[in-house]
């Protein structure tokens, strides 16, 4: 009696096990459908027009409370502009304490803009360029060294392929006519290969006027919010507006390896207040 008394208790515990296995499956399943319908209710977005829907897809956002650099950054998020060329507008990548930084160690050294000869190599005066500016060296300070790390994360494209920061100021009726900065000569791309990239960084706000214009860029562009608000320059292609902190990514080469036309550039006349930015060029190769 024991042996069968020992059997049948056994048989009666799997039998006990298994239905309390089932009935935990059940309320886990349960639990789980509750938590995907709370989840879709409260953290799905928001039901809105077909053209606010695209303008969430063509950005990332971010929030960022901690700077690696000087001061503290607000909200960060990269924003799509334009497939031809290919461009991007990372906002608050730099902190106005970055950008005062920035401005008061160029202000000292500021001497008339030039460009490069494509012959010779050399820098060379210009009325398509009438702003003034000044080389940083690489990696001056911690400062510079933390901003160029940032832009090394932020275009995958490493430090040592990247020319020092110039910093530019242009007064008013100060401009750069339409150029690339890709070069079309063998003298130039002896040291570093190609420029595939430039991060334009705003250190300052421009009241009216000092857009950066793509004129070869392809698209419809009077129906971008802010059109109306554009210099007549502004008005002739993709433009941007200048704000603090911004900085704009553009490509001059393609994925294919191939220079891209509509990379063409300038930097509208100041119409009213200044305008300081900060340039940085980066090659193929090591530069």
């Amino acid at each position: 009696m024991a042996v069968l008394k020992g059997k049948y208790i056994k048989f009666q515990g799997r039998k006990w096990s298994t239905f309390k296995l089932s009935k935990i499956i059940m309320v886990f399943l349960l639990a789980l459908g509750v938590s995907m319908f709370i989840a879709f209710r409260f953290f799905s977005p928001p039901e809105s027009s077909h053209s606010e829907l695209l303008h969430r897809l063509a950005s990332v956002q971010h929030s960022a409370v901690h700077s690696d650099g000087l001061g503290k950054r607000g909200d960060q998020w990269v924003e799509f502009i334009s497939w031809e060329p290919r461009a991007f507008v990372y906002h608050n990548f730099l902190s106005k304490e970055e950008c005062l930084y920035l401005i008061s160690l160029a202000k000292p050294y500021m001497e008339k803009s030039t460009v490069v000869d494509s012959k010779t190599g050399k820098s060379v005066d210009s009325r398509a360029r009438t702003s003034s500016g000044m080389f940083l060296h690489r990696g001056q300070n911690k400062i510079v060294s933390n901003i160029e790390k940032r832009i090394a994360d932020f275009t995958f494209i490493p430090v040592e392929h990247g020319e020092a920061l110039q910093i530019l100021h242009y007064e008013v009726g100060q401009k750069y006519d339409a150029h690339y900065d890709f070069f079309a000569d063998e003298f130039n791309i002896k040291h570093g290969g190609q420029r595939i990239a430039t991060l334009l960084m705003y250190l300052s706000d421009v009241e009216e006027g000092g857009e950066t214009v793509f004129p070869a860029a392809e698209g419809n562009f009077s129906s971008l919010p802010g059109w109306n608000e554009r210099s007549e320059c502004g008005k002739g292609g993709l433009s941007l507006k200048p704000k603090m902190g911004d900085a704009l990514l553009f490509w001059s080469m393609r994925p294919d390896n191939t220079l891209d036309p509509t990379s063409m550039h300038g930097s509208c006349p100041v119409i009213r207040g200044n305008k300081w930015s900060c340039t940085k060029w980066m090659h193929v190769n090591e530069y």
